[in-house]
């Protein structure tokens, strides 16, 4: 049996605490978002704690949240903060 096809994969949008925002991926959320506000998760985030996670989405491959994880990286910020429901952050 695949044990990638018995966990979610997620894409995530945090807020970083300078108001910035990071896009990433994972499988598992609750460890990913520990390990981003521990300062092991990404270079991006290590520097810009505590994270908060202000949105994602669950995908059934890993392909699906990476590519989604793409296509999100390509929007403006103001984009992101329309997908996420914030207006004037």
């Amino acid at each position: 049996m695949n044990r990638s096809a018995e966990k979610g994969n997620y894409t995530y949008i945090l807020k970083c605490a300078d108001g910035s925002l990071y896009c990433g991926w994972t499988n598992d959320l609750e460890r990913r978002l520990a390990s981003h506000n521990a300062g092991t998760a990404s270079k991006y985030t290590r520097t810009r704690r505590p994270v908060e996670l202000v949105w994602y989405e669950e995908f059934g491959t890993k392909q699906e949240a990476m590519s989604r994880e793409f296509r999100i990286k390509r929007l403006t910020r103001q984009e992101k903060l329309a997908l996420i429901g914030r207006k004037n952050d």
